[in-house]
């Protein structure tokens, strides 16, 4: 019998041992082991990640197992629908670095918006949703119904009549796969994000009111049930976080504001990974090292932690494709890890 191959959990065993690859591995090694004991994995993902296209990554792991929850910024719930339904119509600007304002004009004059070496194609990706999302609103309008910012768009995105929209591919979308799993999903501060900022113009003038989507203060009541009911039983639920700000700072809050503000018996987080590109600084979220997090009562002596300095458009698809081939291959990657060491 043929042994099973795996390439990359391979690759980073017998390659990466010191600074940086070794943060990588030990990351993955304490990911695979914590999910091996039966603990649950949430996510954290800020910048550009869904127009970076993780998702390519991300859906397979949401439904694999390897994600049990997930805490997003609004821009990267809508990106990682607007590459399904207009796939085709991005641009890519391969000299980037080298464009000049007057560049960039024309580019917004071709109803482009750019993201580094990308675009949003406007008019297929905006509009494509726009026409299909805002009737969901009025009616939520008209019956009183109210929903978190991500059920519109888990129902939108789960809709027959956007199917025909599609040009990804359905099975590199993640937030796809997090609708069809029905995962758990935070879109705290979805405000700053284009269809934030459409939903409060139709707020102003006075054709939707802003109650119909719950709010940020909801979404953190809300972790509160998810946190103790569904993520943290048993070997507990570890934070794996890509970048600062918002989608990281405000779901790691849930476990002092248990205890802190509620009162109540909390789980600390059972494992801690970052992957950055900040620098080490003083007064920066993303540059805070995870030690000073147990001052918050957000992580514990004991909680494995790890940062991983570099740029999670290389770094997370390396992780996840190995975790993948150990779920899949089990025992050999249990043979791989102990001829490691």
């Amino acid at each position: 019998m043929k042994t099973p191959a795996l390439p990359m959990l391979e690759f980073i065993l017998k390659s990466y041992h010191h600074f940086n690859a070794a943060a990588l591995k030990n990351a993955l090694l304490d990911y695979h082991r914590h999910i091996n004991n039966g603990g649950k994995m949430f996510w954290a993902v800020a910048g550009a990640m869904s127009s970076a296209r993780l998702g390519i990554y991300l859906a397979p792991a949401i439904r694999k197992g390897l994600i049990h929850g997930i805490s997003v910024t609004g821009a990267n719930l809508e990106e990682s629908l607007f590459r399904l339904v207009a796939h085709s119509h991005y641009k890519n600007f391969y000299d980037y670095r080298y464009l000049r304002k007057e560049d960039d004009e024309a580019i917004l004059n071709n109803r482009l918006s750019r993201v580094t070496d990308t675009s949003i194609p406007e008019d297929e990706a905006f509009q494509k949703v726009e026409k299909l999302i805002v009737p969901m609103w009025k009616k939520a309008q008209e019956t009183g119904d109210r929903r978190f910012w991500h059920e519109y768009f888990y129902e939108l995105i789960t809709d027959p009549a956007l199917k025909a929209e599609y040009e990804g591919k359905p099975e590199e979308c993640w937030l796809l796969a997090a609708a069809e799993m029905n995962l758990p999903l935070m879109a705290g501060g979805y405000a700053d994000s284009t269809f934030g900022n459409i939903f409060a113009s139709y707020c102003y003038s006075g054709e939707l009111t802003a109650s119909i989507a719950k709010s940020d203060i909801e979404y953190m009541a809300n972790l509160y049930d998810i946190y103790q009911n569904q993520l943290s039983p048993g070997a507990g639920v570890g934070f794996f976080q890509i970048g600062g700000g918002i989608a990281g700072d405000f779901p790691i809050c849930v476990v002092p504001s248990l205890k802190q503000d509620l009162q109540k018996e909390a789980k600390p987080w059972a494992y801690f990974c970052q992957i950055s590109d900040s620098t080490t600084s003083y007064g920066s979220y993303s540059g805070a090292t995870p030690n000073e997090k147990i001052t918050w009562d957000k992580l514990t002596k004991d909680t494995p932690m790890h940062v991983i300095e570099s740029d999670a458009t290389i770094v997370a698809p390396m992780m996840i494709q190995a975790l993948l081939e150990a779920m899949e291959f089990p025992e050999e990657a249990e043979r791989l890890i102990g001829q490691a060491f």
